[in-house]
């Protein structure tokens, strides 16, 4: 329809249709963003480490301390089997999976409440909130790699050739699922803040059910069902297996898989049909 001109300015029909039920993400829109979700991860990237005596040195700190915790708690007192690798590598190879993952969740489920000022301010696509928060978690992740290499080669452990290309899937689908769990827990975290109490809890329970301070082989196998229902036990199996130069259990795998694909999927059908209200709760 052509514009016709009242008082000067021009007036322009313009026709807003609801999206398709199928709608789950426009990747479109995402792309056009792609400048303030650098910036967003770059903001975050800074924040985390700001005013620190030791700035990204606590990348490194945090996973060794924990590692130490593990080591004197699990393998020294209460004798964990570690299939026959050093304590400290069995335990600090799982870290690097599990640490981005809770880190990554933790923030993206806080994002749009502490992003309220850009929310009921200006338009933004609201999925760049939590999207920024996984992303951002990835240049610690990379750091604690290189940190967890150096600690297995120490042990005298040589990480296989099969985990140049199976850690970056691993991670890429540890991604997919801190991003699925993410946009669940951070839309009803506006509406409900009991979510964001909730989710440190959530995760240090979550940790024990995933085999990170115990291996896999230690669940009896009537209960293997139980844990397929975690993916990160799957994911976290899968990483351990990859770095030393294990057979994967693929069905475990692949399960994790299926899961991760269910949550992202479902995650961002209802992130999008919440979204709209986010302005008028967060």
């Amino acid at each position: 329809m052509k514009p016709e001109e009242t008082k000067g300015t021009p007036v322009v029909d313009v026709t807003i249709q609801a999206a398709s039920r199928f709608h789950v993400l426009d990747l479109g829109e995402l792309w056009r963003y792609r400048v303030l979700l650098y910036f967003l991860v770059w903001r975050d990237v800074k924040l985390r480490f700001k005013q620190t005596v030791l700035g990204v040195a606590w990348i490194a700190l945090r996973p060794l301390l924990s590692v130490a915790i593990f080591v004197v708690v699990f393998g020294r007192l209460a004798k964990m089997p570690s299939d026959g690798v050093p304590y400290a590598t069995f335990s600090m190879i799982a870290m690097v999976p599990w640490t981005y993952f809770a880190s990554a969740l933790a923030g993206a489920s806080l994002s749009l409440v502490s992003n309220a000022n850009l929310i009921t301010k200006v338009y933004v696509p609201r999925i760049v909130l939590p999207l920024a928060s996984v992303l951002s978690n990835l240049v610690e992740v990379a750091i604690t790699l290189v940190l967890t290499l150096a600690v297995v080669w120490w042990d005298g452990v040589v990480p296989s050739w099969q985990a140049i290309w199976a850690v970056p899937l691993l991670l890429l689908l540890t991604s997919a699922f801190a991003l699925g769990c993410g946009l669940w827990l951070g839309a009803l975290n506006v509406r409900f803040r009991d979510v964001g109490n909730a989710v440190p809890f959530l995760l240090q329970v979550w940790m024990y059910a995933t085999p990170v301070v115990y291996p896999l082989s230690l669940v009896p196998e009537r209960w293997r069902w139980v844990v397929a229902l975690n993916p990160m036990a799957g994911i976290v199996d899968a990483f351990r297996a990859a770095i030393l130069g294990r057979r994967v259990d693929e069905l475990l795998l692949a399960e994790a898989v299926v899961t991760v694909v269910l949550v992202l999927v479902t995650g961002l059908k209802f992130f999008h049909s919440v979204e709209r209200s986010f302005a008028d709760t967060v």
